[in-house]
């Protein structure tokens, strides 16, 4: 059975950083696009954070952001397609949220994921 674990998250104030981690394992075909989303206390709907599309190897992968976190999010791979990192700098009160990692085994990444992590709260305050 597959699973993502998420390890990160936590409190930080308002401008500082935070760094989330997730890592695939037990699925029987390799990602082809990780992401993470958030939902934010009241909110119905997951919002796409960030998304990375592997190319023929993590070298030419493609990134996507938000544009509420553009400039200030970073999502990376490090040679390992079953593992993203999402860097958070210059954190505002309003990415309070609880952020789950989501990937795409198997599947086309035009998709709605087939995986998802437990998630991770990550709070910011002024």
């Amino acid at each position: 059975q597959g699973q993502l674990e998420e390890s990160g998250g936590g409190s930080a104030r308002t401008g500082g950083s935070l760094r989330l981690s997730c890592r695939a394992s037990g699925y029987p075909y390799d990602s082809n696009c990780m992401a993470w989303f958030r939902q934010a206390p009241g909110k119905e709907r997951r919002e796409e954070v960030a998304r990375i599309e592997d190319g023929s190897s993590t070298s030419n992968a493609v990134t996507n952001y938000a544009d509420s976190v553009k400039g200030r999010f970073t999502l990376s791979q490090n040679n390992d397609k079953n593992a993203v990192d999402l860097q958070m700098n210059s954190l505002k009160p309003e990415d309070t949220a609880m952020y789950y990692c989501a990937a795409w085994h198997g599947i086309s990444c035009i998709s709605p994921p087939n995986s998802w992590g437990q998630g991770t709260q990550v709070t910011v305050s002024s």
